[in-house]
């Protein structure tokens, strides 16, 4: 996955909430990601944490007083907003959210926050009957109002309304919004909408039973995180699984049978620069459904009479075809036997740039494993890859996609 905070340089301002303490999991996670931290923590702030605490999660002196010594040396706030590529406040009392509502700059958090030219993200941190009186509020969307980021409690996404919620979100989903922000503004998918399926489908036999897969949906939710993570536009068609994104995706449809996930898929076809066929998609439907759950018999079997579903990959073929579009079509094929030649023929029937291979003859590739085993075939070659766990196997198959995209430019 794309590391949008690798030499990130992040302020983040702690306020005199008892959440304080969530900085330092916030500090480790950033650091972790390769972002530089400096921490500027309000006096109130130091109450509730030790800045020789944060110092040596940061290898950096904690600012706090416009002046380091008592011989005139000072810290500059300006220079400060200026340095940062973003400025985190987390936690965010009430007091100091009205604070740098109004522009009360009564200390170096609120002046540096002033002084700023990057980003701010805003974590509220507060008793519930104060973060949801018309005070705050009307004080939260006057820092919308500047164009301040607010991080919803509770959700991990971005706030559209905050209501009724009152503690600080959790750090790693805090840190989630900055990876989101810089991978929409810097991520090599930047301008692109991507479509992708995932999961199985379940066809109905009656109103208790189905033919299914062991599809879990992890490879295409590794997909969409992928994409995401690297500022795409990403529309998931989902069969019915129980896995969510790790970001926010833009537009999510949750189906059940072939044909749901077909009539999705092609909808969405048209305004996507590209479409990820990672679902593992019913061949066969019955007929028919019972209306009432079928009842063993002593004596006669069951006979189901089955259809061909609808051919997602090769309908989108034909709609690329048809417009003559430069978009790309990537499909799976897991196969038993066989592998690399039912993979060409399905490439080239289905008028695919390239397809992913893997077979369930290989220890820890396939259904519901966190790993697979790969390869990536186009027109023109092959490339194996190891056994990986399936986010790095996302990486390789977006990494693909992304030079399909340049050789489009060039």
């Amino acid at each position: 996955m794309a590391n949008t905070l690798k030499g990130k340089k992040i302020v983040l301002g702690i306020t005199g909430s008892i959440a304080a303490y969530k900085a330092c999991y916030l500090i480790r996670g950033l650091i972790k990601r390769g972002a530089e931290v400096q921490v500027v923590i309000t006096p109130a702030g130091k109450e509730f944490i030790t800045p020789i605490t944060l110092s040596a999660l940061t290898s950096k002196p904690v600012i706090s007083d416009f002046f380091a010594q008592r011989d005139g040396t000072w810290h500059s706030h300006v220079d400060l907003g200026l340095w940062a590529d973003a400025m985190l406040i987390a936690p965010a009392t009430a007091s100091t959210i009205g604070k740098m509502a109004n522009g009360i700059a009564d200390n170096m958090l609120v002046t540096t926050y002033l002084s700023a030219k990057a980003p701010v993200f805003v974590a509220p941190a507060m008793d519930l009957d104060m973060y949801a009186h018309p005070s705050t509020q009307r004080n939260l969307d006057k820092l919308r109002s500047y164009g301040n980021i607010i991080i919803e409690p509770g959700t991990g996404e971005l706030a559209s309304h905050l209501l009724g919620k009152g503690r600080m979100e959790e750090p790693e989903n805090i840190i989630r919004q900055l990876e989101m922000y810089f991978a929409a503004k810097e991520g090599d998918l930047v301008g692109k909408k991507i479509l992708i399926t995932t999961g199985p489908t379940y066809e109905k036999i009656d109103p208790v039973r189905f033919i299914g897969n062991y599809s879990s949906g992890k490879m295409g939710i590794a997909l969409a995180d992928e994409c995401t993570s690297r500022g795409a536009e990403v529309i998931l068609v989902a069969g019915p699984i129980q896995r969510a994104t790790r970001y926010p995706v833009a537009h999510r449809c949750d189906v059940e049978t072939a044909s749901e996930m077909y009539e999705a898929s092609v909808k969405s076809f048209p305004e996507a620069d590209a479409a990820i066929l990672c679902a593992a998609v019913a061949d066969y439907t019955p007929e028919q459904m019972a209306e009432v759950k079928i009842k063993r018999e002593k004596s006669d079997g069951l006979t189901l009479q089955l259809k061909p579903t609808q051919d997602i990959a090769a309908a989108l073929g034909r709609m690329k075809q048809a417009s003559a579009s430069r978009q790309v079509l990537v499909g799976f094929a897991l196969e038993t036997n066989d592998e690399q030649q039912n993979a060409c023929e399905k490439l080239k029937k289905k008028n695919l740039d390239f397809i992913v291979l893997n077979s369930l003859n290989d220890n820890g590739a396939g259904f519901r494993y966190d790993t697979n085993k790969i390869s990536i075939i186009d027109q023109i070659s092959k490339t194996d890859y190891p056994l990986k766990p399936k986010t790095e196997v996302a990486a390789d198959i977006i990494d693909h996609l992304v030079e399909v995209f340049r050789a489009q430019n060039m």
